[in-house]
């Protein structure tokens, strides 16, 4: 168990450390156009969340922040005291974040992946969960049967990666190894890189991933937010203001062909975090696929249903 336990004043307004970044649902919320006489948020201004993600989990930096669901996923395996809140930040089809040089592999489909070497930033990056979800899912692919190229560590300290990862050297990346023919793939999501060699590992991965939901039903998440379950025990209107400024911001964002990547609440999520629970623990991420309805405190599952 973590540690640290955050105290907060017993009434009255509060300024609450955040990292949140700018994306369609919380474009509103960092400009200002939603706001509250009970919460002021002070924006850590990271260019990307998951620079405070180790800090969020092992020192409790911030009172809310964005995390990556494969990393609340073992941090809840972990006893870390903190909930989910049940809006997604970012959220996108992940069929199209894996692929290959063509200078490498002429051709190369899922099932040939076992025994070749796949780079991924980390291992724990949600946008793996996915991808290697999806391929052993829908294609059969064993990701113990690849070789698993990692340059980032784990945000838990107490994870420890399966014996399918190996480590490159740190002045190299997934990206710059894919294009200089290092790799036989590479899980790259927006780092992807516009290069005419690069092809996609699933073929025609946008109409795969849109045949894809309209069977499982979820747009992949890959960042929700998390706030201590201190906030929520001490101060219930606090977390409550919170959720009612994200649904707010989530309004003003534009949905496309009717598909939703970014639900609130928690039915409206519960396919998506059981899927990835269930990915999660295939990988051997997490030692056992939690029920839905653990991964948040009893105060959200009473306001956010």
């Amino acid at each position: 168990m973590t540690e640290f336990h955050k105290t907060y004043p017993g009434q009255g307004p509060l300024t609450l450390s955040a990292n949140i970044t700018e994306f369609p649902p919380t474009r509103a919320l960092l400009a200002g156009e939603v706001s509250s006489e009970l919460v002021t948020l002070d924006f850590a201004g990271l260019d990307k969340a998951h620079d405070g993600f180790k800090d969020m989990l092992r020192r409790g930096r911030f009172d809310i922040s964005e995390m990556a669901i494969a990393t609340y996923l073992q941090a809840h395996a972990y006893g870390k005291p903190f909930t989910l809140l049940p809006f997604v930040v970012l959220g996108r089809f992940q069929h199209h974040c894996i692929g290959y040089n063509t200078d490498v592999h002429k051709q190369l489909a899922p099932g040939d992946l076992a025994g070749k070497t796949v780079g991924v930033r980390s291992y724990t990056q949600t946008t793996g969960l996915w991808v290697r979800g999806i391929l052993q899912n829908e294609y059969g692919v064993n990701p113990d049967s690849v070789n698993w190229l990692c340059f980032d560590q784990p945000h838990l300290q107490e994870y420890t990666d399966p014996p399918s990862v190996s480590w490159g050297d740190p002045a190299d990346d997934p990206v710059k190894m894919l294009l200089a023919g290092k790799l036989d793939a590479a899980i790259l999501g927006m780092n992807m890189p516009k290069d005419e060699r690069i092809k996609p590992l699933i073929p025609d991965p946008h109409e795969t991933a849109k045949a894809w939901y309209a069977r499982e039903g979820l747009v992949p998440p890959n960042h929700y937010l998390i706030v201590p379950n201190a906030l929520c025990d001490q101060r219930p209107d606090v977390v409550e203001e919170l959720c009612r400024m994200m649904a707010a911001s989530r309004a003003k964002a534009k949905t496309e062909d009717g598909i939703d990547p970014w639900p609130v609440g928690i039915n409206a999520n519960r396919r998506a975090l059981t899927c990835a629970a269930k990915f999660a623990a295939q990988q051997h991420m997490i030692d056992r696929q939690p029920e839905v309805d653990e991964l948040f405190h009893p105060l959200i599952r009473e306001i956010a249903p």
